[in-house]
């Protein structure tokens, strides 16, 4: 779920997906746990078969820098934001049995574009999944998975204050922050078939933003 959402909106869209004809289901799960990635891709190929599609969207954040970072803070970063994607992702192939058309897109957020100081085990933790990206593609590639990452940018998905918005704005050319719709675009063509020759890259999708 994203941030700041009620509780309800999971099945509500799940509902509202369900009444256009999709094939559509919804679970809680915990991705700490170390079984978390099995339990999730079995829980979906039993409720709605074998998957083509993984976007890994998950990810963890609390404010610390180097004077207060302390090692558990560090370990809660990597468990959501590395190893779940990393697990999850290797679960996903390993259970894709298709000649082609696997995909997996990760959602990352342009640490090589530049410091986000305040956020440094976020920084470090999101950051590896660029290298997860580029690795991961050439091994799934015979399997007919293509692997890409996304930096959208500051994206409003709920959490934005009004005063951030305002501080962030006049770093978009177009005058306006990055929306959930922006990224979907781009999720939706990395998954098509017009990107089945893309792959093991990170696409910065961030209206030109000015760090």
């Amino acid at each position: 779920m994203p941030w700041n959402i009620d509780t309800s909106e999971p099945l509500i869209l799940e509902k509202q997906l369900k009444e256009k004809g999709v094939q559509a289901a919804s679970m809680e799960l915990d991705l700490t746990q170390q079984e978390a990635a099995e339990i999730l891709i079995q829980n979906v190929i039993e409720k709605l078969g074998q998957p083509d599609i993984l976007v890994n969207n998950a990810a963890y954040s609390t404010n610390n820098d180097y004077a207060n970072l302390t090692s558990d803070q560090l370990d809660q970063h990597y468990m959501v934001n590395i190893r779940a994607t990393t697990l999850v992702s290797i679960e996903f192939a390993r259970e894709f049995n298709k000649p082609s058309g696997g995909r997996i897109v990760n959602i990352t957020s342009g640490q090589f574009q530049g410091p986000m100081a305040g956020e440094l085990a976020y920084a470090t933790t999101k950051g590896a999944i660029d290298a997860l990206t580029v690795t991961l593609s050439s091994e799934v590639a015979p399997r007919g998975i293509t692997v890409n990452a996304i930096n959208p940018g500051p994206t409003d998905t709920g959490w934005m204050t009004d005063q951030i918005k305002s501080e962030l704005k006049p770093m978009f050319p177009f005058g306006r922050v990055g929306e959930p719709n922006d990224v979907a675009r781009t999720i939706k063509f990395l998954v098509s078939d017009e990107a089945a020759w893309i792959t093991g890259q990170i696409i910065h999708s961030e209206g030109g933003f000015k760090r």
